[in-house]
C-alpha cells in the first residue's frame, strides 16, 4: 500500500474540500453577529472538520482505521448540508448562493463517496 498512498494535500477530494471550507467562512462572514457562536461557528466547525478528517485518514497506517476518518468527513459533509439549509431557511444567505455551494458540497460528497470506495479495494 505504501507505494500507492499519495500525499493527501496532492488528493482533489482534499482540494475540493478545502475549497469548499473557504466558501463556508465567506458566506457565514454575513451571518448576524448574535450568531457568531451558534450556527456561524457550528458550520465552520463542521465544515473544517471536512479536510481535516480527509487528512488524518491519510495519515494513519492501515485502511480500515482511514476509512473511519473518511466517514466522519462523509458525515461533516451532511452537516454542513443540513446548516446550509438552516441558514438559508432564517434568511443568513441568499438562494443563488445556497445553490452555488451545494453545488461544491455536492462535488465533494462525490469525491469523497469514490475515495471510500477506493479505500475499500485496499481492504479486501
Amino acid at each position: 500500500m505504501e507505494k500507492e498512498k499519495k500525499n493527501y494535500t496532492d488528493l482533489d477530494v482534499w482540494k475540493q474540500a478545502r475549497i469548499l471550507s473557504k466558501e463556508i467562512y465567506l458566506v457565514s462572514s454575513d451571518f448576524p453577529n448574535e450568531e457568531r457562536f451558534g450556527l456561524t461557528s457550528q458550520i465552520r466547525r463542521a465544515a473544517v472538520s471536512i479536510p481535516s478528517n480527509i487528512a488524518e485518514g491519510c495519515g494513519r497506517n492501515h485502511p480500515k482505521d482511514s476509512i473511519q476518518f473518511f466517514y466522519v468527513a462523509r458525515g461533516s459533509v451532511y452537516e454542513v448540508e443540513t446548516q446550509l439549509y438552516l441558514s438559508y431557511d432564517l434568511n443568513f444567505i441568499a438562494e443563488p448562493d445556497l445553490k452555488a455551494i451545494l453545488s461544491k458540497l455536492e462535488t465533494t460528497r462525490k469525491l469523497l463517496n469514490g475515495f471510500i470506495n477506493y479505500y475499500y479495494t485496499l481492504v479486501k
